[in-house]
């Protein structure tokens, strides 16, 4: 599937990169595979659950990660296609 980035979404993704927080998610997210759970990023970032739930909701809204909920659980995927896309288009920034 392509999907060509149009320049407002890569700036949207641009500012929801740009906290060391949700940097630490997407890594954490990475790392677990592309799929994490909001239990397990509680562990890893030191910050309150209200807090973790607002940088998701920016890392959701960017389209980042896509939320997926199991029960009483909120499993988070991370979206590598338009990690790619992003990536292409930043690159692409080189040859302008």
């Amino acid at each position: 599937m392509i999907m060509a980035l149009n320049w407002k979404q890569v700036e949207k993704i641009s500012k929801a990169l740009g906290d060391s927080n949700r940097l630490k998610i997407l890594q954490h997210i990475s790392k677990k595979g592309g799929c994490g759970q909001c239990s397990e990023i509680q562990d890893v970032i030191d910050l309150t659950q209200p807090s973790i739930s607002h940088h998701i909701k920016i890392l959701v809204e960017a389209g980042l990660i896509e939320a997926e909920k199991e029960g009483r659980h909120h499993k988070y995927n991370l979206n590598e296609q338009l990690v790619k896309e992003y990536t292409n288009a930043v690159n692409a920034l080189k040859s302008s």
